[in-house]
């Protein structure tokens, strides 16, 4: 594997990582509801950061986005709006069909369409090689690995909620449609990345270090994403009548400082996913992404693991467990060494 490869794969690991961190902390702050710290979250991670992130790194870059053509801006901000929506829709679905169901269906719709899309859109003629093959395969890989992890948490559920984990769950179709659409709403995270390739090649040419160049497409795609986020907060906070919360005693400050940390370290992640795309080369953004959402995941279940969300789980459902990780970890070999050929 070539040292640049290895460099972005390792960035990309790392980012992936910091993406299935940054909810860790949610777990701590009990006092207030989801919407309340969701929105400090949205509003750092999705909204501040990147703009400050661009302007910081990328020169002129009002004259970018006004020199870029229509159609890649007006793709870049649809496919980050349409990312917000799928990251609406996830809880929603999840509540339908559950935990068990519900992660395969949404993960691996979105890592298909998000790398396998994108690869036939841009370039068909390389699924008939081996870099493309390699894709092909660890991305079914990546898919078994979460099915095993989602009989984990099926076998888990069982246990804790006895009857609550049957298949009569109220609106089971709707919420599997949901489901499927929040993985390929999700997945427009990655299109903004691949189809936005303009923003970045502007941005090199005012200036912009190759690391830091993709901040020109983040801040606007991310931004458009805050969009139905924060909608969907303040929907939640009018509706429960939740806004008094932010004055609870005692949680104020250092929960808005949570908020605005998980915020940072998501989109740190977001970074370094974008440089290690780069680094992987012409497919990097392709190729990463399966990679990438792996390592969210594998960090994901090691936080639930380490915070106690598995304590008193049956063997079966740590065997399910650990073989998922395993599996994940695979997945990521067979398309880190394709790439590397």
């Amino acid at each position: 594997m070539g040292g640049q490869i290895g460099w972005g794969l390792m960035l990309v690991l790392l980012g992936g990582a910091l993406n299935g961190s940054f909810v860790a902390p949610m777990k701590r702050l009990a006092k207030w509801r989801w919407e309340n710290i969701w929105l400090i979250y949205v509003i750092t991670g999705l909204m501040i950061a990147p703009w400050l992130v661009a302007v910081g790194t990328v020169p002129h870059l009002g004259s970018i986005y006004h020199q870029a053509s229509w159609s890649v801006l007006a793709n870049v901000i649809l496919y980050g709006f349409a990312f917000g929506i799928g990251v609406t829709l996830y809880g929603f679905g999840i509540s339908r069909i559950g935990l068990a169901l519900g992660i395969p269906v949404i993960q691996g719709v979105n890592t298909a369409f998000g790398s396998l899309l994108p690869l036939a859109v841009l370039h068909p003629d390389q699924f008939h090689t081996h870099r493309g093959l390699a894709l092909m395969v660890g991305t079914l890989v990546m898919i078994v690995g979460l099915v095993s992890l989602s009989l984990a948490g099926w076998i888990r559920e069982r246990k804790q909620n006895p009857g609550a984990a049957g298949p009569a769950r109220s609106g089971f179709a709707v919420g599997l449609v949901v489901c499927i659409l929040s993985g390929i709403f999700s997945s427009m995270f990655n299109f903004a990345l691949v189809f936005g390739d303009e923003l970045k090649q502007r941005a090199l040419a005012a200036g912009a270090s190759p690391a830091m160049a993709s901040n020109a497409i983040w801040a606007l795609a991310i931004g458009s994403g805050f969009i139905a986020n924060a909608a969907y907060c303040i929907y939640l906070l009018n509706k429960n009548r939740t806004w008094g919360v932010y004055l609870s005693k005692g949680t104020g400050t250092v929960y808005c400082l949570v908020g605005v940390l998980m915020g940072v370290v998501w989109f740190v992640g977001v970074i370094l996913y974008g440089m290690g795309a780069r680094a992987l080369g012409p497919l990097g953004g392709i190729v990463g992404w399966p990679v990438f959402m792996s390592t969210v995941i594998i960090a994901g279940v090691i936080w639930g693991i380490a915070s106690g969300e598995w304590k008193g789980s049956s063997r079966a459902s740590m065997a399910y467990c650990l073989v998922g990780l395993g599996i994940l970890f695979l997945a990521i070999v067979v398309i880190a060494r394709g790439n590397a050929t």
